[in-house]
């Protein structure tokens, strides 16, 4: 966004004036749609020295002819302001608006009673350009603005996170309200910052397209639109042959839902046909589990694994197959561990690995690079830090970098599970995905996950569509249970009974749920 506004003012030749101005507008109008303040309502802007705060100033003069009695704290010296800032500040002053000076902890103390006595706050401390952690005065002021318990809005990012990483820097403003400027930062679309913005609004301050369409763009949030096309009804002469077959290992004692789910995921997908190879002994279990499904049994451990000699019959059973899932409940077995890493080095199919598969492979990636298929990779944060060789508190901390150097690495599409969940292309694309929610955090979730992007991958799409279509109605699958049920209680099954009407709104351009995760009427 640094370089779009550079390019909009010096080679556009749109002043930086009037992308402020038509920031501020953007923003004093959903700020009234979304909090709907009564005349003569008290509004308290904080404000910095930079052009964040200068947004704040000129939205002052919005929100004073709506009617509202406005008042703004300047955190800087007056003398220290400049640009664009420096000109909408001398236009609130002779406008005989409120405009304090209260540049340290001094003349804070004697202005903070006006938290307290303000209907609502609007942070125009410090934007999108913090690079280091708040400190001293503004950490101050942040922490008691967190505690007045008033609205907040945030004028383009929450004071205190980082614009790129969503990471705290050391203190940051709760937004009940934030108003993004151009584009959403990926600072709000990942945690923790996306649980800080609170409703997330973008304004369009008229970046021209031949401007925002020269700067690549590496990272994406999904939207519906992004799979609706490939959603579309088939062809009425179709049959279940033309939607591919997908081979299923999974399964172990114990764990004969995982295979379960996942195979269950991959019908709800759409998949033609699903066989699921199981360990021999537990074969007449998962044909009484799965109606809808194929059962092959296959040659067990003494642990009822899978073993190394099952490896002949897998291949065998992969002719005629369009792609493969392996993980879900396979156990820890070592020989169990063996057969995994041999069957992804050397399996010509399409392939999910994900669970005790990945697992498998954290102590030897080199299989990878041997794969003479496409993979998609599918751990959670602990998996994750196993296949990375770090801690699991370093894969939170850098979710996207973690996701985009393994994928780069590895010559492999990966999904990082979890909030935000983050699809990485190997040649360094990211999606970020906005559905979703706590209702996933029940065991077999990510079975079923399993399956819906196993059974995308064998009705021929590309690995990155096959994921992103996935996590996408996944997390959908989540928030419309959530809306009825809660988000305590939803089970791993319930999310496959509503996979298909999801879908087939999404296939006709309709939205099923109440509200979009992010906001589109954009000011």
């Amino acid at each position: 966004m640094q370089e779009m506004d550079r390019l909009t003012i010096e080679e556009i030749g749109i002043p930086g004036a009037v992308l402020m101005e038509n920031a501020a507008r953007g923003a004093g109008s959903v700020f009234l749609d979304h909090f709907a303040p009564p005349p003569g309502s008290r509004v308290l802007l904080l404000c910095g020295r930079g052009n964040n705060g200068g947004d704040g100033y000129a939205m002052a003069r919005v929100l004073h002819k709506a009617g509202l009695k406005v008042t703004a704290l300047v955190l800087a010296e007056f003398s220290k302001i400049a640009g664009d800032a420096l000109l909408n500040l001398h236009i609130l002053r002779r406008m005989g608006l409120d405009v304090l000076e209260v540049p340290s902890e001094e003349p804070w103390k004697k202005q903070r009673r006006l938290l307290k006595d303000c209907d609502f706050i609007i942070d125009g401390l410090l934007g999108t350009g913090l690079n280091s952690p708040v400190r001293g005065f503004y950490a101050r002021v942040i922490n008691e603005l967190n505690q007045a318990d008033k609205p907040v809005t945030a004028i383009d990012m929450p004071s205190g996170l980082h614009a790129d990483t969503g990471q705290i820097m050391g203190v940051a403003v709760r937004a009940d309200l934030t108003v993004t400027f151009g584009f959403p930062k990926l600072g709000q679309m990942v945690f923790p910052g996306a649980g800080l913005v609170g409703r997330l609004v973008r304004i369009d301050i008229g970046i021209p397209d031949e401007v925002s369409g020269r700067i690549p763009a590496r990272y994406g949030m999904i939207e519906a639109g992004d799979i609706q096309g490939l959603l579309a009804p088939d062809e009425p002469d179709i049959h279940k042959g033309n939607r591919g077959h997908l081979l299923v290992l999974a399964g172990s004692t114990g764990k004969t839902g995982a295979a379960t789910l996942a195979s269950l995921g991959a019908l709800r997908a759409g998949a033609g046909l699903v066989t699921l190879g199981i360990p021999r002994s537990l074969n007449p279990i998962l044909e009484n589990k799965l109606t809808e499904a194929m059962t092959f049994p296959l040659p067990e451990t003494a642990e009822s694994s899978l073993s190394m000699e099952a490896e002949k019959e897998i291949f065998h059973l992969m002719k005629g197959k369009t792609a493969v899932a392996i993980g879900p409940g396979l156990s820890t077995h070592g020989e169990t561990g063996s057969l995994v890493r041999s069957i992804v080095a050397k399996c010509p199919l399409p392939m999910v690995i994900d669970a005790d598969g990945l697992n498998a492979l954290a102590s030897d990636l080199s299989v990878l690079s041997k794969c003479r298929g496409r993979v998609v990779l599918t751990p959670h944060p602990g998996e994750m830090a196993r296949l990375a060789g770090i801690s699991n508190a370093e894969v939170q901390a850098d979710r996207l970098g973690t996701a985009e150097g393994f994928a780069r690495t590895h010559g492999c599409c990966l999904v990082l599970k979890g909030a935000r969940t983050v699809v990485a292309e190997p040649e360094g694309h990211l999606h970020i995905n906005p559905t979703g929610n706590a209702a996933l955090a029940s065991g077999g979730s990510g079975d079923v996950l399993t399956g819906l992007i196993a059974g995308f991958l064998a009705r021929g799409w590309a690995p990155a569509k096959a994921a992103v279509a996935g996590v996408y109605l996944h997390g959908l699958a989540a928030d419309l249970l959530s809306e009825d049920m809660g988000q305590s209680g939803v089970l791993a099954g319930d999310l496959l009974e509503v996979i298909p009407e999801l879908a087939f709104s999404l296939s006709r351009g309709e939205w099923p749920i109440e509200q979009p995760p992010l906001e589109k009427d954009f000011g």
